[in-house]
């Protein structure tokens, strides 16, 4: 089943040196799969015959976005370098941003790595098909240099949706895939999210329900000494790597705010520019004392409503019923920060649709995936923290 959709500008004025196409240029196709279906391997002729269309489409150089495990991606022929233009010119994403290629099977790495090392196996091994990205010595001509954004290095990652793998091998290649959203927005974890942002601007999307984490891939490097540096935490924990690897760090950039125009290339996606933000002015509460924090939020939303502004606060279960703001996200309970993950970006687009102009996040404890969450929190917040400890 399909339909078209055309698009709406994003009336927000991009950062980035490049500008996304005109969202009206193009209708947008929408390609309906049952994830029951795609499971269990019963595909109808339908599903068939809108991954056999939409694989054409990225085998001819299109772009299509298809949902993952993580979020849905935007698709793109890796080793087509007008075809990933197309992707930076969708999403108008920095050209200094590496992209991570998607691919359906391991034979595959053969072509895009120059070596893999017995931990990056043993990583595969553990966490593959999953939320887990490898950033691996690329073979010279593999993929763009527009893919690498000129580093002699590429992400790669298998993903766990059976609709991603056989998009994949329907494309009959592997796929440049970053999140299907405009540049510096939330992630798209709906099929509609995406339409929201890039309709009329890519050839189409395969819609095949929610996305199940809710936050990007982890995406590290690892050493031949069984070291693991984590350059992007995600849907896997620095625990779960722990168990394999033989030490586990984090980048140092993961916690710096200062210096991003600045800084070199990344080496990941995620460690450079402020992402996943919506248009009012966030900010993120944090302290030991949970009834200091909750506090503090009530009153900057008392005094942000007292200036006529539009006040919106994101909030775990258990202290959510304490504020009072135009739009109020639930995040789920706080020992559950699988729940924060997959509310997370739909939640920031809630405050759009509402047009917040002030927003108050409660931070996430940092354990297990509490960690990728308070990443994508500060990043969506530009790092602008209230520390009521201090």
């Amino acid at each position: 089943m399909e339909h078209t959709a055309s698009g709406r500008e994003d009336s927000r004025q991009l950062e980035h040196n490049e500008q996304p196409v005109d969202p009206q240029s193009q209708p947008t196709k929408v390609w309906r799969i049952g994830i029951e279906s795609m499971e269990s391997g019963s595909r109808t002729p339908e599903e068939e015959q809108a991954l056999l269309e939409a694989g054409r489409v990225l085998a001819g150089g299109g772009l299509v976005a298809f949902p993952t495990e993580t979020v849905y991606g935007l698709g793109a022929d890796a080793g087509s370098t007008e075809a990933v233009e197309r992707i930076f010119a969708a999403k108008g994403r920095p050209s200094d941003n590496p992209l991570i290629v998607h691919i359906s099977d391991l034979s595959q790495l053969d072509d895009l790595a120059l070596r893999v090392n017995d931990t990056e196996r043993a990583l595969m091994k553990a966490f593959w098909p999953g939320p887990l990205s490898l950033v691996l010595p690329v073979k010279p001509g593999a993929v763009s240099s527009r893919v690498t954004a000129g580093l002699d290095t590429v992400a790669v990652r298998m993903p766990d949706h059976p609709a991603a793998l056989a998009l994949i091998r329907a494309a009959g290649c592997p796929l440049a895939a970053p999140s299907a959203n405009r540049s510096g927005r939330p992630s798209p974890t709906l099929a509609g999210h995406v339409l929201e942002d890039l309709a009329g601007a890519i050839d189409g999307v395969l819609d095949g329900g929610p996305a199940g984490v809710g936050v990007e891939s982890t995406v590290v490097q690892a050493g031949e000494d069984g070291a693991v540096t984590v350059l992007r935490p995600g849907g896997v924990t620095a625990e779960q790597l722990a168990a394999v690897a033989a030490s586990v760090r984090l980048d140092p950039a993961l916690t710096s705010a200062a210096g991003e125009a600045e800084s070199p290339a990344p080496r990941s996606p995620g460690m450079k520019y402020t992402h996943y933000a919506p248009k009012g002015a966030m900010c993120v509460v944090q302290g030991r004392d949970a009834d200091a924090v909750a506090a503090r939020i009530a009153a900057e939303l008392a005094a942000a409503a007292r200036r006529g502004e539009v006040t919106g606060v994101l909030s775990f279960d258990e202290h959510i019923g304490r504020y009072r703001a135009d739009v109020a996200v639930p995040l789920g309970r706080q020992a559950a920060p699988e729940e924060a993950a997959r509310r997370l970006y739909a939640g920031l687009r809630r405050f759009d649709e509402a047009g917040a102009t002030f927003i108050l996040a409660e931070a996430c404890p940092e354990e297990g995936l509490g960690a990728a969450v308070m990443n994508r929190l500060l990043k969506a917040a530009g790092h602008r923290v209230i520390d009521v400890d201090h």
